[in-house]
């Protein structure tokens, strides 16, 4: 058991902690408005890419390995966002669930390279747009409905 513990860096477990930790706050936002990818998503979506940049890291191969690493994670999320965008006649739903996995996924990235006042900073800007914006977000979609329907009725 000592053999184990000894072959185990324990370094790579604080950016997964805090992957999991500024996934989860994104997560939560998202799952306090039930939304399709909530909390375990956009934890599991933060980890998993620290994880790959961690294991890039490890490899060691050069710069160019983690760049193929990011390069790879970003290309493989786009289909899991686009899972998560939705077309019902002419309305489109999902894209800013969609927009919070992509940057869910640069977080992780960032976790991974241990660049934690990037990671900190892209998650407190994000839950801003998310909760601030979200009222006015409504507020504009309302008045512009309002409109459309005048301009319908006119037709």
């Amino acid at each position: 058991m000592e053999i184990l513990f000894e072959q185990i860096d324990f370094h790579a477990f604080f950016p997964l902690v805090t992957a999991v930790v500024l996934g989860g706050l994104i997560g939560l936002e998202r799952e306090i408005h039930q939304k399709p990818a909530g909390l375990r998503t956009n934890i599991l979506i933060c980890m998993g890419s620290a994880t790959l940049i961690l294991i890039a890291n490890r490899m060691s191969a050069g710069p160019d390995t983690i760049a193929r690493m990011s390069a790879g994670i970003v290309a493989g999320i786009g289909f899991i966002g686009g899972g998560a965008v939705l077309r019902e006649h002419a309305n489109v739903y999902g894209i800013t669930t969609a927009a919070t996995i992509w940057v869910v996924t640069s977080i992780g990235i960032a976790c991974g390279m241990m660049l934690y006042d990037i990671a900190v900073a892209v998650t407190l800007l994000s839950l801003l747009v998310l909760t601030v914006l979200n009222p006015l977000d409504r507020r504009i979609h309302k008045t512009r409905n309002k409109a459309e329907d005048k301009h319908t009725d006119h037709d």
